[in-house]
């Protein structure tokens, strides 16, 4: 039996492209902003348009003041502006658009969106599927495994794991030790000091894994690269640090997590109604989610 296709949307970034890069003044019925609502429902009419899913999910993420990684470390994703009020009322509306649509809707108080599909993808490769992440995050790269794919839709095809390693230098499986290595800005995660991308990817190449980088650092000293000998007095003195990173760079797979069936189930016309007046869709947006029911 053929494998099944299973997608993945990594939802929150594709709200935030919709925020930035739609009209500010679009709004509802009541005058509030709502432009991160309609860039959204357009990306994911499309994207079912396209791709016909027989079973996809989106998860979001929480803003969340306290949570699985910031039990680990309290500084994690602590340079990060807390989300325009604006916006997270537009998270919510784009939940809502989710359900009404047929998909399958995650968010959860304690993990990320990123843990909800690594859980996710754990459960339904059990059953012999195919995982399709839809993302822009390089972190869920580390999810795939060799007939999965990662996308960032709309902006590249979809990436194989081979695809993954031409354009990361490591394998999948290798991201967590990559990013550990390389810190993360972006996350506010710690690296090692002088360990960039081209050496994160060449130590991940010849050790395979950070659990044997940090076993056989004294080597370091020994290899054919530009700075070995600081990169090992560098790692040697911050191995604390890169073991705090994975921890934080690693995606969860086995959080609890009420998986149903994620079949797409048809358009939800009985509450269309009411929500879209909300929302103040056009005829053509609300012609565009009836038709739906077509793919």
């Amino acid at each position: 039996m053929p494998k099944a296709d299973v997608y993945l949307i990594d939802s929150s970034i594709f709200v935030f492209r919709a925020y930035y890069s739609m009209d500010y003044s679009i709004t509802s019925k009541t005058g509030v902003p709502i432009n991160a609502v309609h860039g959204f429902t357009r990306f994911l009419i499309q994207f079912i348009q396209q791709v016909k899913p027989k079973f996809i999910a989106c998860a979001f993420d929480e803003s969340l003041d306290n949570s699985y990684r910031k039990e680990i470390d309290p500084n994690y994703k602590a340079n990060r502006e807390p989300a325009p009020a604006e916006l997270k009322h537009q998270f919510k509306l784009c939940q809502e658009v989710c359900k009404v649509l047929g998909v399958k809707t995650y968010v959860d108080g304690y993990y990320e969106a990123d843990d909800i599909i690594g859980t996710l993808a754990h459960k339904q490769r059990k059953k012999g599927h195919r995982i399709h992440i839809v993302s822009a995050d390089k972190d869920l790269a580390q999810l795939l495994k060799m007939d999965d794919t990662w996308w960032d839709y709309g902006k590249s095809k979809p990436l194989s794991s081979q695809d993954i390693h031409i354009k990361f230098g490591v394998q999948p499986f290798q991201i967590a030790d990559f990013l550990a290595l390389t810190g993360d800005a972006v996350d506010n995660i710690k690296g090692v000091p002088g360990i960039g991308k081209k050496t994160a990817a060449f130590l991940l190449n010849h050790f395979e894994t950070l659990e044997e980088i940090i076993k056989r650092h004294h080597e370091i000293t020994y290899l054919t690269f530009r700075g070995a000998k600081s990169c090992q007095k560098n790692l040697a003195k911050n191995i604390e640090t890169v073991i705090l990173a994975k921890k934080l760079t690693e995606i969860v797979h086995n959080m609890p997590l009420d998986e149903h069936c994620l079949t797409r189930t048809t358009v939800d016309e009985s509450r269309i109604g009411a929500l879209f007046d909300y929302l103040k869709f056009g005829p053509l947006l609300r012609k565009n989610i009836i038709d739906l029911k077509k793919y």
